[in-house]
């Protein structure tokens, strides 16, 4: 089933934009940032070319030897049979947090081959670079966020007739009853299936709850072993008290996040690790109460008082 990512709207915009720089997507895992940057490449380019350091590790190789990108190209080259060509052919690398040699690289297609267009993506990025003390080339990139699918998107793909009305509509009205109906219940199918395009898929090819469940659990269950392949052995304990605290927290009408919630006595400090770690893998979002609300907003941040919420996968 086609979904449509109104994240490539946004792509479009950088191809399009007279100061580019290289793009550097940052997401959660199985949100479909792969596919995005692909179906990108095939609707607006000639040619796209994937180059993924998880799957060839060899290709840091590429990178290691050289810091000029017409070397790095020829090497690249060696790697597809894609035509590279600039302006024609938009060159992937994907899984980059692999190749910090890679990700350094960014800095001088930007400034020595400006005419490439690269979008580069990794799982974790912010934990590695923290993890492996890694330099993201500051200034010299564009960084992107990417989410879950948004209702909107999700509307877009379950009901077109009703989106389509809800598009067409300028002014502030009353909707018909039968158009709530048909929103109240595709929003309740939505926060089913948490916005994740697999599971999205699943859901609306009509395969029933209990695959839609397993596709729920095996996302879940794949965020579980990042947790021991990537954290610290020390700090996984504490990463997963948080995690499975989440639904108990946002379940009470607490005003905010209860440590000990998690283990009698627990502090702040005990727990600081864990919630950044999290919040770098874009598995949480971070609200903070404000003393007034005036903008900015940050300025009235009341630091210690906040709520963590999920992002958009149901536990």
């Amino acid at each position: 089933m086609q979904i449509n990512r109104e994240i490539l709207n946004q792509f479009l915009a950088w191809k399009n934009a007279e100061q580019r720089k290289p793009l550097l997507l940052k997401g959660a895992r199985q949100i479909g940032k792969s596919w995005a940057m692909e179906e990108f490449g095939k609707r607006h380019f000639s040619h796209y070319a994937v180059f993924n350091f998880d799957r060839q590790p060899e290709l840091t190789s590429a990178f290691q030897d050289s810091k000029s990108p017409d070397r790095i190209l020829k090497e690249l080259a060696l790697y597809t049979n894609v035509p590279l060509i600039a302006g024609e052919t938009l060159l992937i690398f994907d899984e980059i947090q692999e190749c910090e040699s890679a990700l350094n690289a960014l800095k001088y297609f930007y400034e020595d081959a400006p005419e490439w267009h690269i979008i580069a993506a990794g799982s974790l990025l912010g934990v590695a670079v923290k993890q492996r003390k890694m330099t993201v080339p500051v200034g010299k990139v564009q960084i992107m966020r990417m989410y879950p699918l948004s209702f909107r998107e999700f509307l877009y793909a379950a009901d077109n007739a009703t989106y389509q009305y809800i598009e067409d509509v300028n002014e502030i009205k009353h909707l018909p009853t039968i158009i709530l109906n048909k929103l109240r219940l595709e929003y309740q199918r939505y926060l089913v299936c948490g916005g994740m395009p697999e599971v999205v898929n699943v859901l609306l090819e009509g395969k029933g709850m209990q695959v839609v469940e397993q596709a729920l659990q095996d996302i879940l269950d794949l965020y579980e072993l990042d947790f021991a392949k990537y954290a610290q052995a020390r700090d996984i304990p504490r990463i997963r008290s948080v995690w499975h605290s989440l639904p108990s927290q946002l379940s009470k009408e607490n005003k905010k996040f209860i440590y000990g919630i998690m283990r009698e006595g627990a502090r702040a400090k005990d727990f600081e690790l864990a919630i950044m770690w999290l919040e770098d893998c874009g598995l949480i979002h971070k609200s903070h109460r404000v003393t007034a609300p005036r903008m900015p907003l940050k300025a009235y941040q009341d630091m210690p008082v906040f709520k963590l919420f999920m992002f958009r996968v149901p536990s």
